[in-house]
């Protein structure tokens, strides 16, 4: 029988640092992508959002989670869609499989959740992370009354972790915070639109495959393109469509007539 939502929640709370309450903050993904990196330590958490509040953050988070499933082979189908609708029951079932699994494979000694995401942890979580403390104590037993990791006494990684924001503070003078807050946003923002061209390319390429594909069909049977209701013309009228107002960028058109010209360099090469 799994552990309770309690005894998960103070489990996780204990190894990460954080003060999540409710089970269904993990749909995030970023407290799972932290727990599997205390497994295998080799999950970019500085691209982790532990502040993230909206699906889109949630997805970048789980596509981070889903390779590193990939790369250790880890035996889980990542019901993506369910979990960051942020639902407990899903999310019960995900962790309680996540807790069974770090219990096997977790490799002992202490693990520095502040130090992995570079203290990130204070109001970066769902909720209002825990006070800083030292790398947690060694693995407990998994029994519901020892199942989550203790931390140590406040140290000195409690006093780096309160002292850093004070340097910036001095070094920024009144306007320090604000100015730390506007620089953390506009790394928000940044990453958002690098993931938004991510996608942008990925689903042009399909559709520059897709008309290349329509194209060599008509080359290869002319009276395909005097079909006029025909399948390929009617993809061709989807692709092709614009709407009212819209023209092509001056640099995307310039771009798209080069790459063309490349195109039928090559094939004049080949032939």
């Amino acid at each position: 029988m799994g552990e309770s939502r309690q005894e998960l929640l103070a489990w996780l709370n204990g190894l990460l640092q954080l003060n999540i309450t409710k089970v269904e903050q993990c749909g995030t993904g970023a407290a799972y992508c932290q727990i599997y990196d205390s497994i295998f330590l080799d999950i970019p958490m500085s691209r982790v959002k532990f502040n993230a509040n909206s699906e889109y953050q949630y997805l970048e988070n789980f596509k981070i989670l889903s390779n590193c499933f990939r790369k250790h082979h880890v035996d889980r189908p990542l019901t993506v869609e369910q979990l960051t609708k942020c639902k407990m029951q899903d999310n019960l079932e995900f962790l309680q499989w996540t807790k069974r699994y770090w219990d096997q494979y977790y490799p002992g000694g202490d693990y520095d959740a502040l130090a992995r995401r570079k203290g990130t942890g204070p109001g970066a979580a769902p909720s209002a992370a825990a006070p800083a403390a030292t790398p947690t104590s060694a693995r407990t037993s998994t029994s519901a009354n020892t199942g989550a990791r203790r931390p140590g006494p406040v140290g000195s990684a409690a006093g780096a972790a309160g002292a850093a924001p004070r340097t910036a503070s001095r070094q920024t003078g009144a306007g320090g915070p604000a100015s730390t807050a506007l620089q953390q946003k506009n790394a928000e923002l940044m990453e958002t639109v690098q993931g938004l061209e991510r996608e942008r390319d990925f689903y042009f390429s399909k559709l520059r495959d897709i008309e290349l594909l329509i194209q060599q069909a008509m080359e290869n049977d002319p009276a395909l393109e005097e079909e006029e209701g025909g399948l390929l013309k009617q993809i061709q009228t989807i692709l092709y469509s614009t709407e009212e107002g819209f023209e092509i960028p001056v640099d995307a058109e310039t771009e798209a007539e080069r790459d063309f010209e490349k195109e039928g360099a090559g094939e004049e090469e080949t032939f």
